[in-house]
């Protein structure tokens, strides 16, 4: 089997709340308009977070996914899970970002165990 090599996806954005609502900051610092009603502000969150994470541990910043979870003050768990969503097909991250996932989608069905590859996780997560 050939050996694939890594992939890196860059999302220059951070997730801010402001007046009680979310909103998506560039890094040139404009704002984009808000969420359509189709897009779910959980499900984009928990996909920032799993970047930024993945970021700060790939730069040194944060030595274990240990030390991640103290300073973030979440379980070790909860972070293993999170940051496995940077193994999901860019195209479904994608799609969850456009707001066009499929109805009914919630963080706790992303977090949840999922295939390695995929089309199989397409279909798992009901995006076939």
């Amino acid at each position: 089997m050939k050996k694939q090599s890594p992939l890196s996806v860059h999302i220059p954005a951070k997730l801010v709340r402001k007046n009680g609502r979310k909103r998506i900051i560039l890094p040139d610092r404009e704002v984009l308009p808000q969420l359509d009603p189709e897009q779910n502000g959980h499900l984009i969150h928990v996909l920032l977070c799993a970047h930024k994470w993945q970021k700060l541990l790939g730069l040194g910043k944060m030595e274990t996914s240990e030390e991640l979870a103290r300073k973030m003050g979440v379980s070790h768990s909860y972070v293993c899970r999170v940051l496995r969503l940077n193994l999901l097909a860019p195209d479904i991250r994608r799609t969850i970002l456009d707001g066009h996932q499929p109805k009914g989608l919630r963080v706790i069905d992303i977090l949840q165990p999922f295939p390695l590859t995929w089309d199989e996780q397409r279909k798992h997560l009901g995006f076939s």
